[in-house]
Order: C-alpha cells, then sequence, then structure tokens
C-alpha cells in the first residue's frame, strides 16, 4: 500500500479570522452543516462537486457528511498551517520509506537532552530525563511524556501540560 499526499491538504482557505468576526461568521456555518443531515445522498454528492471540483468518490453517507462537514470549514476557517502539512508530508515520505531526517518532526517545545523534568503527583515527586530520541522515567524509556503522565496518574493527561511545559505555539494560518 502506498500513501499519498491527498488534495484535503492542498487547501483554498479564505483569509485568516479577523477579531469580533466569530458569530457573524459561525451561524452561516452551522446552518450549512446541518443543512447537510437534510440532504439525499445525490444532493451530497452534487455539493460535493461543488466543493471539490470532483465527483464524490463513493456513495457512503457518513464518509460524504464527514468530508463535506470538514471541507466546509476548511474554507471557512481555513486548512491546516503550513506547519502541520510540512509534518504530514514528512510522514507520509517515511511511511513509503522514503529516507526522511528526524530532525524535520522533531517537537520545537522539547527541551535539550540532559534535562530534568520535576512534577509531584500524589505526594510523590516524579523526575523525567530528557533524552535525544525520547524521555527516561523510573529507568524505562518512553517516546512521550503523555505516556509518562498516564503512567504516573493512571489517567489520559496531555504531558507537556502535566510536566509544566509551555503549550505548542498556534502557528498562523
Amino acid at each position: 500500500m502506498t500513501m499519498t499526499r491527498h488534495s484535503a491538504v492542498k487547501t483554498m482557505a479564505a483569509a485568516p479570522p479577523r477579531p469580533g468576526d466569530d458569530a457573524t461568521r459561525d451561524a452561516p456555518v452551522l446552518a450549512r452543516l446541518a443543512a447537510l443531515k437534510a440532504m439525499t445522498v445525490p444532493e451530497l454528492k452534487a455539493e460535493w462537486r461543488r466543493l471539490f471540483g470532483t465527483d464524490a468518490p463513493n456513495n457512503s453517507r457518513p464518509f460524504l457528511e464527514l468530508r463535506l462537514t470538514y471541507r466546509i470549514q476548511e474554507l471557512i476557517y481555513g486548512g491546516p498551517s503550513r506547519e502541520a502539512v510540512r509534518v504530514l508530508d514528512t510522514l507520509v515520505d517515511e511511511f513509503n520509506g522514503k529516507p526522511v531526517r528526524k530532525a524535520r518532526i522533531a517537537d520545537p517545545r522539547k527541551p535539550v537532552a540532559g534535562t530534568r523534568l520535576v512534577r509531584e503527583w500524589d505526594g510523590v515527586e516524579h523526575t523525567v530525563t530528557v533524552l535525544r530520541d525520547g524521555f527516561e522515567w523510573k529507568g524505562r524509556k518512553y517516546k512521550s511524556l503523555s505516556a509518562i503522565a498516564r503512567a504516573i496518574t493512571g489517567t489520559r493527561w496531555n504531558g507537556w501540560r502535566f510536566f509544566g511545559m509551555p503549550a505548542a505555539p498556534r502557528s498562523p494560518r
């Protein structure tokens, strides 16, 4: 199986949102999304042709509704950021066996190797060491801080947030 870059990433995004536009922009979008539920499959396929410029790939109502919902929002609010597209392209290349520099998909928030992150949970202090290719906690290697946070708490956490790291910066679209 070969993975390809799909056209959904190549977006015809609208201008970035301006402050104060949310209510006036959201109402028509919500109305369009609600209208999809009332459409017949042939009407959904006609909407597909209008929004994508091609024939719909199948007759599956759930598939058509899901992709049309995404496309409507993509056209109004914008598609994935350039950084997200770059990471997706890199992952597709990696999946297809093309050589990929791992540094291209590294998280810029990750501290330098050797940094120790300390968090107290239920009266116990937990220390995580940042490695070049992951994290170490209690002598075991982990690929993500979220996996360590889950091992500590027993519930799903955003690992960056759990260890008090800054949130991922939102890139402008």
